[in-house]
């Protein structure tokens, strides 16, 4: 049976796009095309993908690797920037931002759960939740007060004060998690979320995504190659060699041999 997580309750920042996107699109990516080094040396990484990612819905981009998913999430959350075609997330278009605006954008709607979870190994749990609260503006005390509130919702508010190494895996993820969460954004991007995690942690860990998506409408962009997690996704978009091949509803990959 999954563990139920509480309630999220960290209040978000002030946020800098409407309350509901263009059309119920949160993310619209069109001939974005990716190419790393040059000449003899070039890899093209995206080959003029286009995708759309509906408001509030979770998608999972599935794919052997190398096929560019990470490479496209990072370009969705502003990491990297596109050579050709555009994406526009929020209804806002990355080609037309300047290096600050991109950074400040990022920093208020987009949370991103790394694989490797990148926690600071210096400090403290609640510390490392506050970081974001912190960038965006938010007083330290009340930035860790509500790392605080929102550690305990997944389960860890006895060991705000430990620091990531005193942890497990699944409880590290956790955190990482509560930090992607903690400034309430609009766009989620998480890359192989479940990846070091035995099934039943992977699957309250991913119980804990959807509840808050679920809660806040939160759209939210999971690249797996963990098919046991399937069965959270509303859509799943399967590319290869550098492009999104189709996209199927989850009753429709039900049918098929996963």
């Amino acid at each position: 049976m999954r563990e139920h997580y509480p309630s999220f309750t960290a209040a978000p920042p002030k946020d800098n796009v409407s309350a509901s996107t263009a059309a119920g699109i949160a993310v619209s990516c069109h001939g974005v095309t990716k190419r790393f080094g040059t000449d003899a040396a070039e890899v093209v990484a995206l080959r003029g993908v286009d995708l759309e990612v509906k408001e509030g819905e979770l998608m999972m981009l599935v794919g052997p690797s190398g096929c560019g998913k990470t490479t496209l999430i990072s370009i969705v959350a502003g990491i990297l920037t596109a050579n050709e075609g555009d994406c526009s997330v929020l209804s806002k278009s990355f080609a037309k931002m300047s290096g600050r605006e991109r950074l400040d954008f990022r920093a208020r709607n987009i949370g991103f759960i790394f694989q490797s979870f990148n926690l600071l190994p210096s400090l403290t749990l609640a510390e490392n939740v506050a970081v974001p609260l912190i960038i965006n503006g938010v007083e330290r005390h009340e930035a860790i007060s509500r790392a605080g509130e929102l550690l305990k919702d997944v389960g860890l508010g006895t060991r705000i004060d430990n620091k990531p190494n005193q942890l497990s895996g699944g409880q590290q993820q956790r955190v990482a998690i509560a930090r992607a969460l903690v400034h309430r954004p609009k766009l989620l991007v998480c890359d192989e979320p479940t990846s070091a995690l035995d099934h039943e942690t992977g699957a309250k860990i991913m119980q804990l995504i959807r509840d808050m998506k679920m809660q806040f409408g939160t759209t939210v962009i999971i690249v797996t190659h963990d098919s046991r997690i399937f069965e959270f996704a509303d859509r799943i978009a399967y590319m290869d060699d550098g492009k999104v091949e189709r996209v199927e509803a989850l009753a429709d990959v039900k049918h098929r041999v996963l």
